[in-house]
């Protein structure tokens, strides 16, 4: 087969797809979701449940956001992060804020924020006490609530690996370890740069039948993710004012009705050649799916973010990643019109690749994250579906203990948050790793080698969401590498 014929198959499988995702051919789309939410709205949405996957572009130094305190821990990481010109290590608890100190240095921070973890994930974990980031107050906040877990050290992986066996290569490690864009692709679809097909689109792909159409069961606010990628669902990108039309439509084009009403024939006339025939239904489905999506996003509204204190510049500015997360508040606000029970969302902050001006960096980027879930938290709260919507947070990598002199280099694992109302929270969930250098727990640097894989962060929360056993060892092939699959952080 020549490539121009694979890629015409590809996109009359593709093109079929979207025709049979948005409802009957004999229908205008709008219709069709206009009855069927009708029907929906009969009989509310009582089975919803959304996935939001929270990604930090860069690779964000984690050590520097949940950090361990006891003595032995303290004095390493105090010693290591020491270096000048800009030390990054963090104060200890309890240490108070100086206000004639550089805006956003640890000691304008002030003290990490103790936590009390319960331990009950990992009773391994309980000879040691653990801290946050100063910039992370609505965390902690939720972390003592119950509503904020951690996961230690996670990371790419085929397979459990000691150090030795690293050094050695005696087992396989994930390809193209410590870059950017490879391993953005690997936490997001198993494998590096060039894959098609993410993690979330497969969980789409198994779950868009419980949805009244699939064109609305993965949907990304922040552009285009492989991780929301599937093989029959693809995703819908939206910005922070829903759905984006196609320009020239209405109104008035050139000055002229005539030649709006002209463009939108000529995009959405039918054709007898069998590739302009198909792109003629895609053209008329997307109109008529933009129409039906910002029908229902405009009578979903939500109490918008307040501002946030960004501690690097001491002044108050609008959080784009808290606006993003009120973007998919407002869907979910909208599941009933929309006819889903089950929805993979994509918000995305970027900042995270700190060779340098890491301290300022992070008492900003924290104070966004931190700001943004404590909005996402209540406004759920608000909309009844605390309970049934979980997010997590995923990077490129964690980065080197081993500070450069005010910021830190690629690394491997790292720590994330997960958050929701069926989160158990309050409690760390893996193996904490031992800090510095020089131990079994880094390969270099004070590069984490991760304890826990991404395959089984994902698959704790597909088993949640309701993606049976067998689909997950299809959506994770190495899972069944792994002794345990579900890290018992969702109930």
């Amino acid at each position: 087969m020549t490539s121009n014929q694979a890629s015409r198959r590809e996109f009359l499988r593709r093109a079929s797809i979207l025709s049979g995702s948005v409802g009957s051919a004999g229908l205008p789309f709008a219709l069709n979701m206009a009855t069927m939410s009708a029907a929906v709205a009969q009989s509310a949405v009582s089975d919803y449940k959304a996935i939001v996957c929270l990604f930090m572009y860069g690779g964000n130094d984690s050590a520097n956001m949940v950090l361990p305190w006891d003595d032995a821990s303290w004095q390493a990481y105090s010693t290591v992060r020491s270096t000048a010109p800009d030390p990054i290590a963090l104060k200890a608890p309890g240490t108070p804020v100086e206000t004639s100190a550089a805006a956003g240095s640890p000691a304008a921070l002030g003290g990490v924020l103790s936590i009390a973890p319960k331990f009950a994930a990992n009773p391994e974990n309980n000879a040691r006490k653990f801290a946050l980031h100063p910039s992370l107050a609505e965390v902690k906040t939720l972390f003592d609530a119950g509503r904020v877990g951690i996961i230690a050290n996670a990371g790419p992986l085929i397979q459990p690996m000691t150090k030795l066996e690293y050094q050695k290569g005696t087992k396989a490690r994930p390809p193209k370890l410590f870059s950017h864009n490879d391993q953005q692709s690997t936490w997001q679809a198993l494998a590096p740069e060039g894959a098609r097909v993410g993690w979330g689109g497969k969980f789409g792909d198994l779950l868009a039948s419980n949805n009244g159409s699939s064109t609305f069961t993965n949907i990304s606010v922040q552009g285009n993710a492989v991780f929301m990628a599937g093989n029959s669902v693809f995703q819908y990108q939206v910005g922070n004012g829903g759905a984006t039309a196609i320009g020239g439509l209405t109104g008035s084009l050139f000055g002229s009705t005539a030649a709006a009403t002209g463009l939108r024939s000529l995009i959405t006339a039918d054709n007898q050649h069998l590739l302009a025939k198909e792109q003629a239904v895609i053209v008329r489905r997307s109109i008529d799916a933009q129409a039906a999506f910002q029908s229902a996003f405009n009578a979903s509204v939500v109490t918008a973010p307040t501002q946030y204190f960004n501690p690097a510049q001491r002044a108050s500015g609008n959080n784009g990643l808290a606006q993003q997360l009120q973007t998919v508040a407002r869907i979910i606000g909208a599941r009933t019109a929309l006819g889903a029970k089950r929805q993979v969302f994509f918000v995305s902050i970027g900042g995270f690749d700190t060779h340098d001006n890491q301290n300022k960096a992070h008492a900003d980027l924290y104070a966004r994250l931190s700001h943004a879930i404590n909005y996402f938290d209540q406004t759920l709260e608000t909309l009844g579906v605390r309970n049934n919507v979980t997010l997590f947070t995923a990077s490129d990598f964690g980065r080197t203990f081993t500070s450069n002199g005010d910021g830190t280099d690629h690394g491997w694992g790292g720590h994330h948050f997960v958050h929701g109302g069926a989160v158990k929270g309050g409690d760390i969930y893996g193996r904490f790793p031992q800090v510095g250098i020089n131990h079994d727990d880094e390969v270099g640097s004070g590069s984490f080698l991760p304890g826990t894989s991404v395959d089984q962060i994902g698959a704790t929360l597909g088993k949640w969401f309701g993606v049976s056993d067998s689909e997950l060892n299809t959506v994770f092939p190495n899972l069944k590498n792994f002794p345990k699959a579900n890290l018992g952080f969702l109930g």
